[in-house]
């Protein structure tokens, strides 16, 4: 195996946080020694993903030992459980942990060499293959199984699974597709984005965009891939090929600030992409409309000689400037108003056209909005949001911005689904130690709780999905041993299970490609 840098060597050592100086002193060797040829120089990920304390936010500790310790079933990751002592491991498990300092780099450079295409466009056939041929192409489903860091494509017709392949460690965000539902892009926790050909069942594409990434999104037009990274901060933005365009810093116009990019979204009426920064009170709109008109940011050095000097409209950032920082958005359906809160729990709802904010929300507790929905109820549109602190979902009306009701439910909930064609709305209350087996009905007129669904006892129940046509859901039973639960969206009688290794999301082609306002953008 290649040995590690010494001064790399000596900067680890200086991280160790609260191991025991013994442990401290052989973390770095053990790592050199039996991790460094798969996850990289710097744990930077290489064959196996980057351990960094970024990269693992999802797995605990306690699992970071066992995997060490009994490998992962169904990878190249082997048991040291027989050539480790146990103090070797919790020493090896503590350092992965504990931060690099200074936090590592990844330039355009690193990111245009880590670029690899199996298959160059026009080397695959142009039509569907095998069972997609046989399926309607646009009530596919893509589901996302943590537990095995694999991906399944099901048939939602036959409700079968057609294809499962593995993909990189830790997706997170939802996968994004082209308007004519060909390919799909996913992004994984530790900066790699792959470009998947659904109609040939072939990952086509590979990136690295970043050490830690937190979503991508895809132009509306299928041109454009948008990546959002906490590490480095900022955006970086490909072709639809994977070939790299542009990287804009997360910094503000004056220069004086910088912030890790939380989310990117794609606005579709507006031919932009929507950033949100998570540690500067901005909302950046870079536009990917060749005939964008040129802007005016309004900073102090954006003069020149007493004259304004005009930004590119074209692939550039407009700022949005706030008071507070806004996380976690939901947007109307005309993509015009940006529903946000700040950590403080603030809501705002913002115009991204007079670029600042028109209404102020009561959203009390930790407003899960990036999982918000929408329909009309008695002619006026409402939207609403499922609450991470808060055993509430709250319903707002989009006319005047007020609460129009607070439905209780079984514990806080992260997702919140439904269809047009559904007169209910789904909610779990997964953030609940004792409810989070139960997924509740939400009748959208009557806004109140009409049945609850409970499965396996004991079991986490979430993250519901309709099929294009809303007859049937696909709910998660999100365990190792797992299953996509089948319901009826009707009766919500169960109709049949898959088996599926901790399925924490699933993603129906129609509904994404035409922005239900029954799931999340």
């Amino acid at each position: 195996m290649r040995a590690m840098k010494i001064s790399s060597l000596i900067l680890a050592a200086l991280f160790v946080g609260n191991l025991a100086p013994a442990a401290a002193a052989d973390a770095p060797a053990l790592y050199t020694q039996h991790c460094l040829s798969c996850h990289g120089a710097g744990r930077l990920g290489g064959m196996g993903p980057a351990l960094l304390p970024e990269s693992l936010e999802r797995l605990k500790r306690k699992d970071a030992v066992a995997t060490i310790r009994e490998g992962r079933a169904a990878t190249q990751m082997p048991p040291f459980g027989q050539t480790l002592q146990p103090d070797e491991i919790e020493a090896l498990a503590g350092w992965i942990y504990s931060p690099v300092s200074p936090a590592p780099a990844w330039s355009e450079a690193d990111i245009r060499a880590s670029r690899t295409e199996p298959f160059p466009p026009g080397s695959l056939p142009d039509a569907r293959q095998g069972d997609v041929a046989k399926a309607d192409p646009m009530n596919l489903f893509i589901v996302v199984e943590a537990g095995d860091h694999h991906v399944s494509v099901l048939d939602g017709d036959r409700m079968e699974r057609i294809f499962r392949f593995p993909s990189r460690y830790a997706l997170h965000g939802g996968p994004k597709f082209t308007p004519d539902g060909r390919y799909v892009f996913f992004a994984s926790r530790d900066g790699w984005v792959s470009k998947f050909d659904i109609w040939n069942l072939k990952v086509v594409a590979e990136v690295r965009a970043g050490i830690n990434t937190r979503n991508a999104a895809v132009s509306s037009d299928g041109r454009f891939v948008a990546v959002a990274n906490y590490l480095p901060g900022n955006v970086v933005i490909f072709d639809a090929d994977l070939k790299l365009l542009k990287v804009i810093d997360g910094a503000n116009l004056k220069g004086d600030a910088a912030s890790r990019i939380s989310a990117v979204y794609d606005a579709a009426p507006r031919k932009s992409f929507i950033i949100g920064l998570k540690d500067l009170p901005e909302i950046w709109e870079v536009s990917y409309d060749p005939a964008a008109k040129p802007f005016f940011n309004g900073y102090v050095h954006d003069y020149k000689m007493g004259e304004a000097i005009a930004t590119p409209g074209y692939l550039n950032p407009r700022r949005t400037v706030l008071d507070v920082p806004l996380d976690d958005f939901f947007f109307t359906q005309d993509y015009a108003n940006l529903v946000g809160a700040s950590r403080e729990g603030r809501g705002q709802v913002v115009n991204l056209d007079v670029r600042r904010p028109i209404a102020a929300l009561d959203l009390p507790g930790m407003p899960h909005l990036g999982s918000g929905i929408s329909w009309l109820r008695d002619g006026r549109r409402v939207v609403a949001s499922t609450n991470l602190k808060d055993a509430q979902v709250s319903v707002i009306d989009m006319q005047n911005w007020q609460t129009l009701a607070t439905i209780p439910t079984l514990g806080p909930g992260f997702f919140l689904r439904s269809h047009e064609n559904s007169p209910y709305a789904w909610v779990d209350s997964m953030m609940s130690p004792t409810a989070r087996d139960t997924l509740q009905v939400v009748d959208k007129q009557q806004l109140k709780v009409v049945a609850q669904i409970r499965p396996e006892p004991g079991k986490t129940f979430a993250h519901v999905e309709f099929d294009r046509y809303g007859r049937y859901v696909i709910a998660s039973l999100m365990e190792k041993d797992g299953a996509l639960i089948f319901l009826d969206a009707s009766t919500f009688k169960e109709i049949k299970r898959l088996p599926a290794s901790k399925p924490i999301g699933k993603y129906n082609l129609f509904n994404k490609i035409q922005r239900s306002e029954g799931t999340s953008h």
